[in-house]
């Protein structure tokens, strides 16, 4: 059966998250229903991530098997006409049958995009946390240096978590530009993870914790010592690696 690959990007405000849900509006759920529309056959995808309710991604790639060859160019048309605008599929491809998005993936780079002025601008509000308290971004970015290596993310992660919660940090930044941004990227994460993360780093960037709490926090493995979770919605799932 010949094996596709597929690059999407979606707002997934309007989204219970991206793996089917029964009875639920998920992104899985609208890509595998324009395939089996436009196909006539059902079809079954794997993504690169799971990403939860609200939260966005400029690249998410997909895997899935087809009965018989396509015609990419006419069937990445036909999916951008069925799912535009909230989820824009750019690119299709004909990969090997050792293609698996997620498995074959080697690292997941996201984004968590924090608007820190007196007023929230209205435009962005479906994907920038509005936080307007005054934030040390130079502390935040000290912080998140301690979350670079393999670590045990107990602490950041929901207990459900499946895999573990053993995970390999490759390089975490916070920016302070238009917006304040932090980056992430990483092997895998898991549940809720970036999003905790955040949630600690903007108390150490308000001065409610130390910076070095970071560390502390993240050697307790108790998910009760993260605190605050950052709101789903100023997350973006911006690049996967192969």
């Amino acid at each position: 059966m010949p094996r596709y690959r597929l690059d999407l990007a979606y707002d997934g405000t309007g989204f219970r998250g991206l793996a089917r849900q029964p009875g639920l509006r998920t992104v899985q759920g609208e890509i595998e229903g324009a395939l089996t529309r436009t196909l006539r056959t059902e079809v079954t995808t794997v993504a690169a991530g799971r990403t939860d309710a609200g939260v966005h991604a400029r690249q998410q790639v997909m895997s899935f098997d087809l009965v018989e060859e396509a015609d990419c160019p006419r069937l990445l048309k036909s999916l951008v006409g069925q799912l535009h605008p909230e989820i824009v599929p750019f690119a299709l491809e004909r990969v090997t049958d050792a293609f698996d998005a997620r498995h074959s993936a080697v690292s997941r780079e996201y984004r968590y995009q924090i608007g820190n002025e007196p007023y929230a601008d209205p435009i962005g509000r479906h994907a920038v946390w509005h936080v307007p308290d005054p934030l040390d971004v130079e502390a935040m970015n000290i912080a998140a240096k301690f979350l670079i290596g393999q670590h045990d993310f107990a602490s950041f992660c929901r207990a459900t978590s499946a895999g573990g919660t053993v995970r390999t940090v490759l390089d975490a930044a916070w920016v302070s530009e238009a917006l304040v941004t932090f980056t992430v990227k990483a092997n895998a994460f898991c549940h809720q993870m970036i999003r905790s993360i955040v949630g600690l780093s903007v108390d150490i960037g308000r001065h409610r914790r130390r910076t070095e709490e970071i560390a502390e926090v993240l050697a307790a493995r108790d998910r009760g010592r993260a605190g605050q979770m950052a709101p789903a919605h100023g997350l973006i799932l911006w690049e996967v690696g192969y």
